[in-house]
């Protein structure tokens, strides 16, 4: 079996279906997704309607969740909270409801989805450090926790004698005694330095993962983030990857 793991397309029509395209490539059984469908780009209604013929595996992130202000967004800075005002203008009532049915967290087979940290999934916390990993390691029972949020690939593993590192490659084999928090980047809005979309494949014949970086069009998505009014450094920062 072969899992796609897709988070954080952020309403970047052009990323998604790169990355869509691509996963028809690689022939997969079946699509997961770790939220912010919406928040940031020009076209939500079209982002949410392709998850839905996607996936029924997916979760809230809390650009979703402040959309259709199930979260407060006091937390973000005036460029993402003008977008989520834009945002929450645009999206149609229907999709709207699908928002609202997200759940945070999900489990599936041997691992986790949630967008942000399986402990207090709904505070929209981050992992970047060994610290924190440790934490959410201590919060889900499966081997793999998938997640988003910090749109940022990173790796961290925890060996049998429950000591947390970050694994150098985000493409390597997966060992039965040990478990992993997976961070898979983000589709539509890259910040590590790699303007590309990025998305996870997770092999379960051979236990292997592989980031994928695809190639898409930067400058029709920049063009149409500009064209609907939304802050021109959202356009910006697609052409650097940070």
């Amino acid at each position: 079996m072969k899992y796609a793991i897709l988070s954080d397309v952020h309403s970047n029509l052009e990323a998604f279906q790169a990355v869509l395209t691509d996963l028809s490539q690689e022939k997969v059984d079946q699509a997961f997704f770790l939220g912010d469908i919406v928040g940031y780009g020009a076209d939500p209604d079209e982002c949410i309607e392709l998850l839905q013929g996607l996936t029924k595996f997916a979760v809230a992130g809390n650009h979703d969740w402040a959309a259709v202000e199930l979260t407060e967004d006091y937390s973000f800075n005036p460029v993402a909270k003008a977008a989520i005002e834009w945002t929450s203008r645009k999206v149609t009532v229907e999709h709207q409801k699908c928002l609202k049915k997200l759940p945070l967290t999900q489990n599936y087979h041997n691992f986790t989805l949630v967008h942000a940290t399986p402990d207090e999934p709904e505070a929209w916390n981050y992992i970047f450090s060994l610290k924190e990993a440790q934490v959410s390691f201590q919060h889900h029972d499966q081997q793999i926790c998938f997640l988003g949020h910090s749109h940022r690939p990173v790796v961290f593993k925890q060996d049998e004698e429950r000591i947390p590192s970050i694994l150098p490659d985000t493409t390597f084999t997966l060992k039965d005694s040990q478990r992993y928090i997976i961070n898979v980047g983000s589709v539509g809005q890259p910040r590590d330095g790699d303007p590309r979309a990025a998305y996870g494949i997770y092999n379960l014949d051979d236990s292997c993962f592989t980031l994928k970086r695809i190639p898409y069009n930067i400058e029709c998505a920049q063009e149409k983030i500009i064209a609907a009014g939304l802050p021109h450094f959202l356009a910006q920062r697609l052409g650097s990857g940070t």
